[in-house]
């Protein structure tokens, strides 16, 4: 006879009653033991394991008994599961479809005591779909009934449970002030945001005077809090109407049963300033790092170029590239654009400086003007000429290889002025700008005119360990011996070395700054190059 081993799993939605000696888990436990003995002819036989979850609700899946019986189910140490019901397993059919899965890949199933149906054929199917709909109605109908329980007790200002705040203690569905220090506590922290006027200085000052959290004490003993409080709990603390004798419930603030420790008027000015001080921050907490032209730039293919970021030794780098970088990371795109923030800012508002101060730049841009007018103009310009009224002015910049086209906003420039839009020559509003490309790694650098020489000086001083590391290797050392003098890896020491196999025509144009092909310490050793000499110079182009 076929041994069938039986697990028994019983579940309370409450705690109520569990503290008696014999409660409802208890008594769902005899009912299914009964069963299972009765059941004894046909091989089954009791496993002594317990898997009760007393207090939890079963819409979820998250009990720790039930999870650990499924751990047994998975390992193949159970063949039946017998429950005194089946929303004692689960009241959600989401939730019990998952169960079913599971169990059919384990090969077993379950067994209700109180409900007999055959799950093997469909109608025994549709019976038991059938009552775990009900059981997930009932488990709703519950739910909604006690949330517009809480609802409407809160709008009578009833206090309706939860973590207890500072300076309260319960008094069935209303709050009482309780000793007099943590009240104390509570008006000092008020008194001294207004005082202070930021929640940084009165953490600070909360800490020098010793000021600390509720101490709380669970039903087991446990305790809790009464610790120096941080900034979160601050903000929350000075944001919570219950001090102002008041009740929250889903945004909408209700007059309470209970005594303020606050007065009113002092929490509501205590409000404006966290308002205040928050549209402030929000404001200008990133003025530094503004990206004046997101929107404005777009490359030669028509993308538009998006601000990005990264962080380097702490600092941060503020970039503006391609969108289709950002659509598809992996890299391929070589003719995408990575411009430094910074460095194309600067470029533009040195073209437009250089433009706007110009003598004649006023007669070009305005047309039907007076001399006085003229003049009048000519001085606004002079006046303009910062960096950031000047990347104001531009409504569109359109890169191309080796020149960039800058349109500017003809409304933003006629305000600027003091003119009327119709005494705008828009076609003066227009520049085309020639630069140099200069590429270090995936960043681009644009300089204007001719391109000064600039010497990548980490790469050099590479190519020189490269010798001095073949010169060692030369001489019978190994490249573990070299890397472990050096204190790095030996694939450091290798990748370097291979520097020193570099085309002397590679390392003069590297010296003299013209390598303006990226060639770069990383890249080289990311991109294996030839030993070959005349392939190396096929390979890096005009070097």
């Amino acid at each position: 006879m076929r041994r069938v081993r039986c697990a028994i799993y019983t579940r309370k939605s409450s705690e109520d009653g569990l503290e008696q000696d014999f409660n409802s888990l208890d008594a769902q436990r005899d009912a299914c033991e009964a069963y299972i003995a009765s059941q004894r002819h046909e091989g089954w036989k009791l496993l002594p394991d317990h898997y009760d979850d007393g207090g939890i609700s079963g819409g979820h899946l998250e009990r720790p008994a039930l999870q650990r019986l499924m751990e047994a189910v998975d390992a193949k140490q159970v063949d039946q599961i017998v429950v005194y019901k089946i929303d004692c397993l689960t009241r959600s059919l989401a939730d019990f479809a998952k169960l079913v899965d599971r169990l059919d890949a384990a090969e077993m199933s379950f067994v209700s005591v109180t409900q007999s149906f055959n799950t093997a054929t469909s109608i025994g199917r549709l019976t038991l779909n059938m009552l775990l709909s009900f059981a997930q109605f009932e488990r709703e109908v519950t739910a909604e009934r006690i949330r517009d329980k809480i609802a409407a007790s809160k709008r009578k200002g009833m206090w309706m449970g939860g973590n207890v705040p500072l300076g309260y203690d319960p008094d069935g569905r209303t709050l009482k002030i309780n000793d007099e220090t943590e009240a104390l506590t509570v008006r000092r922290l008020y008194e001294l945001y207004l005082e202070r006027g930021t929640l940084r200085e009165v953490k600070e000052q909360a800490e020098h005077e010793g000021l600390r959290s509720k101490l709380r004490q669970s039903p087991s003993g446990r305790t809790s809090g009464g610790k120096l409080l941080d900034r979160g709990q601050i903000q929350h603390l000075l944001s919570n109407p219950v001090y102002a004798g008041r009740i929250r419930h889903k945004g909408h603030v209700h007059e309470g049963q209970h005594n303020g420790i606050i007065d009113p008027e002092m929490w509501e000015q205590v409000q404006a300033m966290l308002k205040d001080g928050a549209a402030v921050k929000r404001g200008t907490r990133h003025t530094k790092h503004a990206s004046t032209l997101a929107g404005k730039l777009f490359d030669e293919t028509g993308d538009r170029l998006t601000p990005s970021h990264s962080r380097k030794n702490g600092k941060r780098l503020r970039y503006y590239i391609s969108r289709r970088l950002v659509k598809e990371r992996s890299g391929q795109n070589p003719d995408a654009w990575r411009l430094l923030a910074d460095q194309i800012e600067q470029v533009l508002v040195d073209v437009l400086s250089t433009m706007l101060s110009r003598p004649g730049a006023a007669l070009e841009m305005t047309t039907g003007l007076e001399a006085g007018q003229v003049q009048r103009v000519s001085e606004k310009l002079q006046k303009r000429c910062t960096k950031p009224t000047l990347l104001n002015l531009i409504e569109r910049v359109d890169l191309q290889r080796g020149s960039l086209q800058i349109t500017l906003d003809t409304a933003a420039v006629s305000t600027a002025l003091g003119c009327c839009i119709e005494e705008m020559d828009t076609a003066a509003l227009s520049i085309d700008v020639p630069f140099q490309m200069r590429r270090r790694g995936v960043e681009l650098k644009l300089c204007l005119g001719k391109a000064p020489p600039e010497i990548d000086r980490t790469l050099v001083q590479n190519i020189v360990k490269a010798r001095q590391y073949l010169s060692q290797i030369f001489a019978g050392r190994t490249f573990s011996e070299i890397a472990e003098a050096e204190g790095v890896s030996k694939r450091r020491i290798q990748d370097v070395t291979n520097l020193a196999l570099l085309a002397p025509s590679v390392i003069k144009a590297i010296l003299s700054g013209e390598n303006a092909s990226a060639l770069t310490t990383d890249y080289l050793i990311k991109n294996r190059f030839s030993a070959v000499w005349s392939e190396q110079r096929a390979q890096f182009g005009a070097l």
